[in-house]
């Protein structure tokens, strides 16, 4: 019986916490949650890259989409599918401009084998 009331507590605190941050997200100016999300996909895409590498653009979109509703549930419910898509082809433009441009990134992304085939 304490291990249901613990959990309870712990479901109810954590729904509670969840309430209140997106009630401060939804404040933020429109222009200041979209940035917010755009930080949140560069990194999310990068991560995507990093895992499942080249030629598999379908299967990360599906991957950082997961994340996304995952990360952003309410937010999820009310943006598009298409307007999200294109919002992946934003900071994947610039995931590619940071791989060109900063090795740290590129470090991060790709493994010692994949800088030696690009050689």
């Amino acid at each position: 019986m304490n291990d249901f009331v613990i959990k309870m507590i712990l479901a109810v605190t954590m729904g509670i916490i969840s309430g209140i941050c997106v009630y401060f997200f939804l404040k933020l100016p429109i222009g200041t949650q979209k940035k917010k999300i755009m930080e949140w996909l560069l990194w999310a895409v990068t991560e995507a890259e990093k895992e499942l590498g080249g030629g598999t653009g379908q299967i990360k979109l599906r991957q950082v989409y997961n994340l996304f509703i995952d990360k952003f549930k309410f937010v999820s419910t009310l943006i598009p599918f298409e307007t999200f898509s294109k919002w992946v082809d934003e900071a994947l433009d610039k995931m590619k401009v940071l791989l060109q441009t900063n090795t740290a990134v590129q470090e991060l992304v790709y493994t010692k084998e994949d800088v030696k085939k690009e050689e």
